[in-house]
């Protein structure tokens, strides 16, 4: 399928997939920490195999201390959920975003598939991608990519509102998977994915963000 967008230098895109026929795509703890170190180690405009690196008995924290030539991409956020994932990036170098999502889902479906003894394609065909156009809708994704995994403990709410805000804030600060950490000031080795000084400066401090994400918690799908 052809996509209906071209990716231009310093623009920014929301950048999203799911599994074929919606199947889960991570399984596991060990599944969504390799597709996260395949977001820092596949950003490089340096060939990369993973495996290698695995084999040579370097751990998911290790990873991330591997030097990088120069990035494809800049990463400002991102979320893993079972069956899907987003990213919010910025093109930084001509064919970046394309180069980048190349060798993020090869690479984990190679490692999927021969892990679960399958063939074939993981993801849909074409990796969906949305141009950011506006400052406010930029600012936005920030919290539509966070509060992604609130669906897995309220599935309802999008359209019936969050239930619980506290339960539902609680979950969110302990989420593994996603950069929702990082912007709450905890230091995890993942920081390394992302370059926040290529994206607006909305967040002048944790505190910031949790406003921001807490103003978004109190809204309905028709609302958004």
């Amino acid at each position: 399928m052809q996509r209906k967008i071209n990716f231009s230098i310093d623009e920014y895109y929301h950048i999203y997939n799911r599994g074929t026929d919606k199947r889960t795509t991570f399984m596991e703890p060990h599944d969504y920490n390799r597709f996260i170190a395949l977001l820092y180690v596949c950003n490089s405009t340096e060939p990369v195999n993973i495996s290698d690196h695995f084999k040579k008995g370097l751990t998911f924290l290790e990873i991330f201390e591997l030097e990088r030539v120069d990035t494809l991409v800049e990463i400002g956020a991102y979320c893993l959920m079972p069956n899907h994932f987003h990213l919010l990036v910025r093109e930084k170098t001509e064919g970046g975003i394309s180069k980048f999502m190349l060798k993020l889902l090869t690479g984990y479906t190679i490692y999927f598939n021969k892990k679960n003894s399958r063939t074939g394609s993981l993801f849909e065909s074409t990796f969906k991608a949305k141009h950011i156009d506006t400052d406010e809708y930029l600012k936005y994704l920030f919290a539509y990519i966070h509060l992604n995994p609130v669906k897995i403990i309220d599935s309802g709410w999008k359209e019936n509102g969050i239930s619980n805000r506290i339960v539902a804030k609680e979950y969110l600060s302990k989420y593994m998977y996603s950069s929702y950490q990082e912007y709450l000031g905890v230091l995890r080795k993942e920081w390394k994915i992302l370059n926040r000084p290529a994206f607006p400066e909305y967040f002048i401090d944790p505190h910031d963000f949790e406003g921001f994400i807490e103003y978004w918690m109190k809204f309905k799908e028709e609302e958004l």
